[in-house]
Order: C-alpha cells, then sequence, then structure tokens
C-alpha cells in the first residue's frame, strides 16, 4: 500500500497564511534615558525648577512685564523692608516741614510770605507721601526699589553667563575637534595657542582684556550694552572645553563608526560634526553647564570692581559695589538681596550641572 501515514500529513489550515517577522526591541533614545533618570534626582529636579523659575523671571525682565521701573525713585532713601516698618529718622524728618499753623495776619506784616511758604511746604509734604517710606526688600540710597534692582540683576549677569558660556563652548569644540581629528601640524599649532592662554591666570586675563575695552581705542564700545564682557570671558574662556573635546576626538576618530562613515562616502565635516559630536554631546553640555556658573561668577567679580556692565546697567555685581558703602551706614538689605539671589541662582544650577552630568555619564546608560 502506497497510502501516507498520517504523520506525515499536514493539514492545509494548520500553516499561517502570511508569516510577520518579530519586532526587535528598539533601545531607548539617548536623551529620553537621560531625562529618565534625571527625573529620578529629586535633587537635580528640584534645581531644575529653581533654574527655571529664574530663567522665566529673566525673560518677563527682557520683556518688560517686572522690574521695567527699577531706576525709579518710588522709595525714601534707604527706605527699610516692609517688615521692619518705616523708618522713625524719616518720619522725624517728614514732620519738620511742617510750618507752625498760627494766624499772625494782624500783627506781621510778612504774613503773606508765611502763607506762600506754608503753600510750599505743603508740596514738598505731597511729594514725600508719594515716595514710600517702606519697600518691599528695602530701597538703596536714593529710594529705588532694591527687589526690582535684583530682578534686573538676575537678567543682566544670568544672560551675560548663559551668552558667554555658549561662545566659550562654540570656540572650544570646534578648535578641540579640529585638533583632535585632524593631528599633525594643526594639533601643534592649536596646543601651542591653547599653552599661551593658560600660561596666564584666567582672571588676570579677563582684568587686562577689560582694561583695555574700556580704557582703549574701544572704551566707547565697552560702554553699549554686555557684548563687550560676554566677548571677553567667551574669548578667554574657551580653553577648558578645547581640552576635554580635542581628547574625545582623538579617541572617537579610529573608531569603527567613524570608519564605516568614511567608507561611504562620509567627508570630514560630517564624521566631525555628524558622527562623532553627538556621541560626545554629554561632555560639551556639562561643560557649557559648568562654564555658565564660572562666568556669572567673574562678571560680578568684574562689575564690582568696575570693569563690568555700563554704569547705566544693573547687575548683581554693582549691586554688592553699591553696597558696601551702604553697610557703613547700617543699611544691609541690599548685600542681602543681591547674595541671596546670586547663591540661590549660582547653587541651584551647580547641583543641576551634577545632576546632568551623573544623567548623561554613558557609563550609567
Amino acid at each position: 500500500m502506497s497510502a501516507t501515514p498520517d504523520s506525515l500529513a499536514v493539514p492545509a489550515a494548520s500553516a499561517p497564511a502570511t508569516a510577520r517577522p518579530a519586532e526587535l526591541p528598539r533601545s531607548p533614545n539617548v536623551w529620553v534615558a537621560a531625562w529618565k533618570r534625571l527625573r529620578r534626582d529629586r535633587v537635580g529636579v528640584s534645581a531644575l525648577v529653581v533654574v527655571s523659575v529664574f530663567l522665566l523671571m529673566v525673560l518677563l525682565s527682557v520683556a518688560g512685564v517686572v522690574a521695567g521701573n527699577w531706576q525709579k525713585e518710588i522709595g525714601e532713601p534707604f527706605a527699610p523692608p516692609t517688615v521692619m516698618g518705616p523708618d522713625a529718622v524719616v518720619q522725624a524728618e517728614v514732620k519738620k516741614i511742617h510750618p507752625p499753623n498760627v494766624d499772625i495776619s494782624d500783627i506781621d506784616p510778612l504774613a503773606p510770605y508765611y502763607a506762600e511758604w506754608k503753600r510750599r511746604a505743603a508740596d514738598i509734604k505731597t511729594v514725600v507721601e508719594v515716595r514710600r517710606d517702606t519697600l518691599p526688600l528695602g530701597g538703596d540710597r536714593i529710594g529705588r526699589d532694591v527687589l526690582a534692582k535684583a530682578i534686573k540683576g538676575s537678567q543682566v549677569s544670568i544672560l551675560v553667563g548663559l551668552f558667554a558660556a555658549a561662545l566659550a563652548t562654540l570656540i572650544g569644540t570646534f578648535l578641540g575637534a579640529l585638533a583632535g581629528y585632524f593631528g599633525g601640524k594643526l594639533d601643534d599649532a592649536l596646543e601651542w595657542v591653547y599653552n599661551v592662554f593658560t600660561s596666564v591666570p584666567y582672571i588676570l586675563l579677563i582684568f587686562a582684556l577689560a582694561a583695555v575695552f574700556k580704557s582703549g581705542p574701544l572704551g566707547k564700545m565697552f560702554s553699549e550694552g554686555i557684548a563687550p564682557i560676554v566677548v571677553i570671558l567667551g574669548a578667554v574662556g574657551w580653553t577648558g572645553v578645547y581640552r576635554l573635546v580635542r581628547a574625545e576626538y582623538i579617541k572617537h576618530r579610529s573608531r569603527e563608526y567613524v570608519r564605516a562613515a568614511e567608507a561611504i562616502g562620509a567627508g570630514h565635516l560630517s564624521r566631525m560634526f555628524s558622527h562623532i559630536l553627538p556621541n560626545i554631546s554629554h561632555v560639551v553640555l556639562v561643560q557649557l553647564s559648568l562654564y555658565v556658573v564660572a562666568f556669572i561668577k567673574a562678571e560680578v567679580i568684574l562689575s564690582f570692581l568696575g570693569m563690568g556692565v555700563p554704569l547705566d546697567m544693573v547687575s548683581w555685581g554693582t549691586m554688592l559695589a553699591e553696597a558696601q558703602t551702604e553697610l557703613v551706614l547700617g543699611k544691609w538689605w541690599q548685600l542681602a538681596v543681591a547674595t541671596a539671589f546670586m547663591a540661590v541662582f549660582v547653587t541651584a544650577f551647580a547641583l543641576l550641572t551634577d545632576a546632568l552630568r551623573d544623567a548623561l555619564d554613558p557609563k550609567l546608560r
């Protein structure tokens, strides 16, 4: 018999009509994974909230929504914080401007002049009453609101730190990529430039350039906006990120994915900035955040010494410079407010930098 055994028979319905290949698991995006790790860090999230509040305050200040009237004298000179109440000395001086309320027109021929003096004194009283004797966080020597000055100072100091950090990171990343990728004579030349910049103490080099900008032929440019101080800090501070990026490019230029990109025809610029740079972006980002803190401190020091932002602008440094003379008179609130704003932001940004470094560390992925 040639019948086919039942064990060899294949039912027609047992095989699927179309076979679907199994879907391979996808690895999570680098930035998505970093964000998930950052969210698990409570300190990092708290620091991110604080930094976000400051950045929102800066945007509102730039738009003129808040601190737009920081130059107006809305209070008494050295008006104390509201929680301290009005200054008794100021109240006594206001009362002294009232003339004696006595009718002497029948016996004194100069009575009309007294009446005019009384009217002018009333006008002075009205002006004094418009200016507040207390302010939320106190007033400075001419009656400007210290809170508004601190918010406007946050705008100037934080923008200087952000723009200068971006400029320094851009310069250092570009030069470090060239030196690390190509090597040879170009690397030697850039290393020589790097050694020249690092041979001079960092803060002294900043002071020297600031003095040249302020007293030299570029003095007029130095008095306009924050651009000069941003250029100075960015031109001096690129060396740190240059050193790190150069080392990373030396490691990555001979790896398999770079050789594969070369094999499919990718040019030098494509390999440098489309393939290698994304793989070392965590180094650049962390260095950028470190620069923001360092440059804010540098701007505060320069403005404190009179070589920072122009006189018609306010920053945390200029507030600290004004506060040193006010301390002699026992007026401490401008110093306390400027120090508190700067300390909170710098501390929060430093903690956020540490959290970002942990979240972006490839070893923790």
